[in-house]
């Protein structure tokens, strides 16, 4: 609807001879101003004569359009209008909301990234929601989507876990994270296992290695299984490493300069002023991240050729990405062109306390266990709480996770979205039962009363091209949390089922019901469980 107004309002410029690639069309944020309204008439001029050419050549969609404050034109959608689009959804089901605008598009979304030998920690959570949701998201904008995890299963944090296992520590990586910052001996020792650990020269070392990483992977495993993820594919800094050095060695002199004490580094600078110079190969020959990284784009793409890469992290190494990326252009053109880094927001409790008792980040499944105690053991609820609250802002704001606020049932959470779901669904059944199963063939009967859930329902298609154009997830949470409390309200008002009105129970039973599907197919793209009853 909102492409045809967008049209007609061109064919009205048009008329009084201007041209417009794009007009202006959104929904006022006040009810009472119409369905859609545009600007043309402030930014174009003219609003009297656009105002008459809108109005003679409206389409019977639209039942009346006005002028309003300096130039504003606002458009009401007919009773009519709402009647289809409540048949519509209900008869398309899980496809409605779905587009082919990224049609023919393959993209691959590197989210997560935890690190073997580290616990999975709060901070995990973010890149895991929010670039799972993205890809679902794009999936529903008609793209094929594979989803990719990019794991460090070498470096020094290795070194470190490995030298505290051989120390008998029940936290490996917490001590040796610690004695490496302040016992010169450990340090060596670290960094010796570190060499050790990248030739594989040592089979003590090897047969710890080994064990650790394939235990971190299990238990990485059974979190995504807990938050519905998955991947297609996965990758290792320890595939990546020798393909990184060799790219670096092979571009010495042309992208690469040797630095420091034998160090290979990037003058990133020397291409944009606003970058800066990192290192690509250590002292000690080891390559860093950043060589690992410049090694796993060809290694993406030859797993899958895709159109688009979308690498998901926090934000705090979003400078560190825009080298890399500057790197990748003069290596390989074409990678770094289809190459898209999207920096989240920090994950934060209201105390600013990240870490555990240890001193180590606190772990997922303790943040996940302490909300699924508010909500009486339910892990599909306690989920969704989590969910919705990394989703429900944009995505580079960093986010005060309260867990009281997450669970609460009175609007702005994923127990709100979920209950409301639960109503819908139990109306639908409830009424099903009594007038039987949806019939397309039946026509359906508008009532002349005005219902606000009425004037929700048909955007959602629009909302979800719009959180793929912005990547942003929390037009959806946002979108539907206003769909929850419509609904709410409109069965607090009125009565759906009136044995004595079978045509205005129908047609009341047909909204509940797309009120259902809309809420299902929302959560399905936010990864929030639709529970069947609570």
């Amino acid at each position: 609807m909102k492409e045809i107004i967008e049209n007609l309002v061109k064919e009205a410029l048009k008329s009084l001879g201007m041209e417009a690639e794009t007009v202006l069309v959104e929904h006022p944020s006040d009810l009472s101003h119409g369905d859609y309204s545009t600007n043309a008439g402030i930014k174009f001029g003219h609003k009297e004569e656009l105002f008459k050419y809108l109005n003679e050549n409206k389409p019977e969609e639209i039942e009346k359009i006005e002028i309003a404050g300096p130039g504003f034109i606002n458009f009401h959608l007919s009773k009519e209008f709402f009647k289809k689009s409540i048949g519509e959804i209900v008869e398309k089901g899980s496809e409605f909301g779905k587009n082919e605008n990224m049609k023919g598009e393959k993209v691959m979304v590197e989210h997560t990234d935890p690190n073997p030998f580290k616990t999975f920690h709060i901070g995990h959570l973010m890149p895991n929601v929010v670039g799972s949701t993205l890809a679902r998201i794009f999936e529903r904008n008609g793209a094929e989507v594979k989803q990719a995890c990019y794991q460090g299963d070498v470096g020094i944090h290795v070194a470190k876990a490995i030298w505290g296992m051989m120390q008998g520590s029940d936290e490996p990586y917490v001590f040796g994270n610690k004695k490496y910052e302040e016992d010169e001996n450990a340090r060596k020792e670290i960094q010796d296992i570190n060499k050790k650990i990248y030739d594989r020269s040592d089979e003590s070392i090897n047969k710890l290695y080994d064990e650790g990483r394939k235990a971190s992977l299990e238990y990485f495993d059974s979190i995504y299984k807990k938050l519905s993820s998955h991947f297609d594919y996965f990758f290792f800094e320890s595939e990546a490493a020798p393909r990184g050095k060799k790219l670096v060695e092979e571009n010495m002199g042309e992208v690469f300069e040797a630095g420091e004490n034998g160090a290979v580094v990037f003058h990133a600078e020397k291409y944009d002023e606003s970058l800066h110079t990192r290192v690509f190969i250590n002292s000690e020959g080891i390559p860093t991240y950043e060589a690992k990284e410049l090694g796993l784009a060809p290694m993406k793409f030859e797993r899958y050729p895709y159109t688009k890469s979308i690498v998901v992290t926090g934000n705090e190494v979003n400078e560190y990405f825009r080298v890399l990326l500057q790197a990748l252009k003069l290596i390989s053109p074409k990678l770094a062109e289809i190459t898209e880094h999207i920096g989240h927001g920090m994950l934060r409790l209201p105390t600013g306390k990240m870490s555990s008792r240890s001193g180590g980040a606190l772990e997922a499944e303790t943040l996940i266990d302490e909300v699924k105690e508010k909500t009486k053991g339910d892990e599909s609820v306690a989920i969704g709480a989590i969910k919705y609250m990394i989703l429900r802002q944009s995505i580079g704001n960093d986010i005060i996770f309260d867990i009281d606020k997450s669970v609460s049932t009175e609007g702005d959470s994923g127990v709100y979205l979920q209950y409301a779901y639960v109503r819908a669904k139990s109306v639908t059944a409830e009424g099903q039962r009594i007038l039987g199963d949806y019939d397309k063939s039946k026509e359906l009967e508008a009532e002349n009363a005005e219902f606000v859930i009425e004037k929700m329902l048909y955007k959602f298609p629009e909302i979800v091209e719009r959180a793929c154009e912005e990547y942003a997830p929390n037009y959806i949470t946002t979108y539907l949390t206003e769909v929850a409390s419509a609904f709410n309200s409109f069965y607090a008002q009125n009565k759906i089922i009136n044995p004595d009105d079978m045509k205005k129970s129908y047609y009341r039973l047909m909204l509940a019901k797309a009120t259902e599907t809309v809420m299902k197919n929302g959560l399905d793209i936010l990864g929030i469980p639709a529970p069947e009853r609570m």
